[in-house]
């Protein structure tokens, strides 16, 4: 066991990451040690990456114990960098947070600021300046590269940016340099947020927290006017929202909803939300109160405004999508589903099951391009062909005369057949072997789809199964 984070009181100790907790006991015995959490430690980081989420979109995480913001464009709602970064940390730290913050031009540079200095506002012009008294650590390299640098007597920043270029590129390779130049701002390092940022967002700052169900839905109908402008200035429509709920105490909320067709509508988009707060309620706790609200597109597309008909069709369209989308926002995304057509000549494969809610916006088949299906096909497919006995009279290519299928004799009056249909050889193999479908009618005027699998021809055994009922 060793030691693999340590507080104030432990580093005035001289104690010091990865030494042996044995070691460690063994100089100081009354050493307190608590079993390390990494998953809860990601927890904790993540949730607090959340709550950074008030201040910009873009925040990425650093490691185990850092984040980054990237706040360009985003200081003077604040009332600049300094009130920016005072209020993070002042929050933080009323939050029980002991965090250390800066602020520069580069994430190279934030980062050795707040790992190695006393953190603050680093300006323009000031980078060389600030990093020269840190340790070479500060420029986030590998612990085998700061030894060989230290041995070099190579252990200040300051002391690489005098040294030549080349001879160091030669001995450590370009990690150093490039680590350099990324805190300098020389070579731009983008910062990857962690979640994705959407294409428009508008959001409500309140002066008193609100936590009734009624009152938040209230303020997103509000907010989703706010939002309409935006997408019609775009020619677009929300596919996807997200209603973003930031508690008093820190605790973020992040509920989405779907549509199936480009949406503006504020009170649809209201609904949509009333609708996943009823299939969330037990897991929402509003506790003492959300003081942001924030309503997000994540996903939009093209808005297309039809002229109505008499026979109003565009109005049963829109009803249709409606109650798809509100019934999906209540039960689940994959609650209502249909079947969308595939290119495939394999029955079991000519169809597959999607959400309506996806269904409804995929494009419809162009004229002149009729989707693979056939009148012919049965109106119930089974879900796995069922084998059956089967007595034929006509061979190799006819139908058989009757067969026995779930404990019932069949006669069969009439057949049409045979349609062969040959296996996808990129799927099954080049060994699959063909069918032999029929159409057939029994005595009774029941009407089934079977095939045979296997030839007379070149097969000693074929095999019957029934793969639909058509009426």
């Amino acid at each position: 066991m060793r030691l693999t984070a340590l507080d104030e009181a432990a580093e005035t100790l001289n104690l010091r990451k990865n030494m042996g907790v044995a070691e460690a006991r063994a100089i100081y015995p009354t050493l307190d040690v608590i079993e390390d959490d990494p998953a809860a430690n990601q927890r904790f980081l993540e949730a607090i990456a959340d709550w950074c989420d008030r201040y910009t979109p873009l925040v990425a995480l650093d490691g185990v114990d850092g984040l980054f913001l990237d706040i360009t464009g985003c200081t003077h709602l604040f009332g600049g960098e300094a009130s920016l970064l005072k209020d993070i940390l002042t929050r933080l730290f009323q939050m029980g947070i002991d965090a250390r913050g800066a602020i520069s031009s580069s994430p190279g540079l934030s980062w050795a600021i707040s790992h190695f200095g006393q953190g603050g506002i680093i300006e323009h012009g000031e980078a060389e300046q600030a990093l020269a008294p840190l340790p070479v650590a500060a420029l986030r390299l590998e612990e085998e590269t700061i030894e060989g640098l230290n041995k070099m007597g190579l252990k200040y920043v300051g002391d690489l940016l005098t040294a030549p270029r080349a001879p160091l590129t030669r001995r450590f390779g370009g990690a150093v340099l490039l680590r350099l130049d990324q805190a300098l701002g020389a070579d731009e390092e983008p910062v990857s947020p962690r979640l994705p940022v959407a294409s428009l967002s508008v959001e409500r700052r309140l002066i008193e927290p609100i936590g009734a169900e009624d009152d938040i839905l209230a303020l997103t109908d509000q907010i989703a006017i706010s939002l309409k402008p935006s997408l019609e200035a775009r020619g677009v429509g929300g596919r996807i929202f997200e209603l973003v709920l930031f508690r008093v105490d820190g605790k973020v909320f992040r509920i989405s909803a779907g549509t199936a067709q480009p949406l503006r509508e504020p009170k649809r988009i209201a609904a949509l939300f009333a609708e996943r707060l009823q299939a969330i309620h037990d897991d929402f706790d509003a506790g003492y109160g959300f003081e942001i609200l924030r309503l997000n597109v994540l996903l939009h597309e093209d808005f297309v405004t039809l002229q109505g008909d008499f026979e109003q069709h565009q109005q049963k369209d829109a009803s249709l999508a409606a109650f798809v989308d509100r019934v999906s926002a209540r039960l689940g995304k994959d609650c209502l589903q249909t079947f969308q057509l595939r290119e495939s000549h394999v029955p079991e494969r000519a169809t597959i099951a999607v959400p309506a809610i996806d269904h409804l916006s995929a494009p419809k088949t162009r004229e002149g391009h009729p989707p693979p299906s056939r009148n012919e096909r049965p109106i119930r497919l089974l879900r796995n062909a069922e084998p059956v006995d089967a007595f034929a009279i006509e061979i190799p290519d006819g139908a058989p005369a009757s067969f026995h299928w779930r404990r019932m004799q069949h006669r069969v009056l009439k057949s049409e057949g045979p349609e062969r249909l040959a296996m996808e050889w990129w799927l099954d193999g080049s060994n699959a072997e063909d069918r032999d479908y029929f159409r057939i009618e029994d005595d009774k005027g029941r009407r089934f789809w079977i095939y045979r699998q296997g030839h007379y021809e070149r097969d000693t055994a074929q095999s019957w199964f029934m793969h639909g009922i058509i009426a």
